[in-house]
């Protein structure tokens, strides 16, 4: 129960009812109808009722900044649980400020992916909006708990949201620049040598065909003990992952965007549209890595160390948009935006309103479906971090159940995601951060977040604001987003007790992972060798490229290999003192 004070006449209904929907269907006795009726009853009592409306949250600790020189109250709110009566309005604002942490998580793998392709303003403005939408949607399963048959779930039955994946976007990256080598899609070579891409929106919708077949691995693992899940991707394994995928993208996107550009202005060449960045139609173009570009960022940068140090709880949480706001207002005003991505987005739109021509990459099959482990990883992870956040066991069979729901929702997601012309879903773990901090855990904040979220897909105009703010102050805020996720990925990895074993797997995985980091492209001649080869041949040679060559993907699949493979050593457990072993413990359970 939560530590406030709820009046339990008005919350019993409420919990007969989430508790009886939490309850396997053939187990639910003829009492629902009389159920559903408190539930209705309650409903017209907390719209009719000061309580109802804002019960007795402190909203001062959630928006008060810590200003220097002030003296801080300590307090905290109440804490909400799971089945807890939450106010309307509680669950409002930590609704919205569940969307607007994952705002820029949201909209920076549609922008990246339609960079990549060179796509024109009016597709890139919607796939931001599908990404907001499909998100909400599909968010809204995976907090479901629907009991499928035996000990079998869909969904996490918590406050778990999704978001589009981080981890597809090195190995779309990879996969992209394969379409591009072998003519499947189009790219000139300029005077000077260098090599422009043109418009590509068929590899997306390959990408997308991809990922919809490879969804169906995600969705037979999902039945599998999880138990063995947790054995086979201990949190070396995930920390390693989550590690290399934030340090890939740090490299791949944030930091070239944040000097003008990830696309070909990043190489600066000396002719074509590229040789100013973004383009030379921006309003201001300038060469890549100009101090105005770094400036810009910086700015972003900066303004989220600012909101850390100084701002209130709510504010803390959307730093990451903060620092997106303030870099843009001041891009704006020095001429740096082009209002056109603006007016040209429509004020209403929804899915499919553009479609993408879905279709197979076979050299991409291999390479998603080691994304797809690596989303089994998240989801683990993140179902386990929320659990323990919501105050809830980490353990048992209710636990373990929760684990393959949330698997499961995972692949179900990842096939819908494909229709709603979205790549692959996973769950944020940013979100765990909030219920810690406004310390509602409650199922209700996230149904608000899912409609904050459509809401921001729906109104295009709002796709077409993100799509207009520089590239450089994107860069300066995604730095810090990617740092964060390579940062979480160090925090997982420190639940490791690092014995000999441990040690010998994070060295010969990070090998491949840094290796492909710091000399990218080693790889890229590996079968060059190989005379005509036919094309089946060809796709698997290309399919181990793109693998080798992605380090989260390679890291990851060396980490797991030999972690089934190297034996433990008894010797490393006679020599753990009594927290060591607690805290091997508790790394186990996770």
């Amino acid at each position: 129960m939560a530590s406030h004070s709820v009046n339990k006449t008005q919350l019993e209904p409420t919990l007969m009812a989430q508790a009886h929907s939490d309850m396997p269907i053939h187990q639910r006795g003829p009492s629902h109808k009389a159920t559903l009726r408190s539930a209705i009853a309650h409903a017209r009592r907390k719209i009719s009722t000061k309580h109802g409306w804002v019960g007795d949250y402190d909203y001062g600790y959630l928006c008060m900044p810590a200003l220097p020189f002030m003296r801080q109250k300590q307090r905290s709110p109440p804490f909400y649980g799971l089945h807890d009566d939450l106010p309307l309005v509680v669950g409002m604002v930590t609704g919205l400020q569940h969307a607007l942490t994952m705002l820029t998580g949201l909209i920076t793998p549609p922008i990246i992916f339609a960079n990549s392709l060179s796509l024109d303003e009016q597709t890139s403005t919607y796939m931001i909006s599908a990404s907001l939408i499909s998100c909400g949607i599909l968010s809204l399963v995976q907090m479901s708990r629907i009991h499928l048959f035996g000990r079998f779930y869909l969904g996490t039955g918590l406050l778990t949201i999704v978001g589009t994946s981080f981890a597809t976007l090195s190995t779309a990256t990879a996969v992209f620049n394969a379409m591009y080598a072998d003519g499947t899609c189009p790219s000139t070579t300029n005077t000077d040598g260098s090599t422009t891409r043109g418009p590509c929106p068929d590899a997306y919708g390959k990408l997308l065909g991809t990922s919809l077949i490879c969804s169906f691995f995600e969705i037979i693992i999902s039945f599998f003990p999880a138990r063995i899940l947790r054995r086979i991707f201990p949190p070396l394994v995930t920390g390693t992952v989550i590690l290399l995928v934030g340090a890939s993208l740090v490299g791949e996107s944030g930091i070239p965007n944040w000097g003008g550009g990830s696309n070909d202005c990043h190489n600066r060449p000396t002719t074509g549209i590229f040789q100013l960045c973004p383009t030379i139609f921006a309003p201001r173009p300038l060469p890549w890595a100009s101090p105005e570009f770094i400036g810009l960022g910086f700015l972003s940068f900066v303004t989220i160390i600012f909101v850390e140090v100084f701002g209130s709880p709510f504010m803390k949480n959307i730093s990451i948009i903060i620092g997106l706001a303030v870099g843009g207002i001041v891009a704006g005003a020095t001429g740096y935006i082009e209002g056109s991505t603006i007016q040209s987005a429509p004020a209403i739109t929804f899915l499919w309103v553009y479609r993408f021509k879905i279709g197979v990459y076979p050299p991409a099959i291999l390479p998603m479906l080691a994304v797809y482990i690596s989303l089994i990883m998240e989801a683990i992870g993140d179902t386990t971090a929320s659990a323990e956040a919501s105050r809830l066991a980490v353990e048992g069979p209710d636990f373990d159940s929760r684990i393959q729901g949330g698997v499961l929702s995972d692949g179900i997601g990842g096939f819908f995601s494909a229709l709603f012309t979205v790549t692959p879903l996973s769950t944020f773990i940013e979100n765990n951060g909030i219920i810690v901090i406004t310390r509602c855990a409650n199922r209700g904040a996230g149904r608000w977040c899912c409609v904050f979220l459509v809401l921001f897909g729906v109104f295009g105009k709002i796709s077409g604001v993100f799509l207009a703010i520089p590239k450089s102050v994107l860069g300066g805020v995604t730095t810090f987003l990617f740092a964060n996720i390579a940062a979480s990925g160090l925090r997982v990895l420190a639940y490791t007790k690092f014995t000999r074993r441990e040690r010998f797997i994070l060295a010969a995985a990070l090998s491949f992972g840094f290796g492909d980091l710091l000399a990218p492209g080693i790889f890229t001649h590996l079968f060059d060798g190989v005379d005509n080869p036919s094309r089946g041949l060809q796709g698997l040679f290309n399919s181990i490229t793109i693998v080798l060559e992605t380090p989260f993907l390679s890291a990851g699949i060396v980490a797991s290999l030999l972690n089934v493979i190297v034996p433990r050593e008894v010797a490393d457990d006679d020599e753990l003192t009594l927290d060591d072993k607690e805290a091997q413990t508790y790394a186990e359970n996770q």
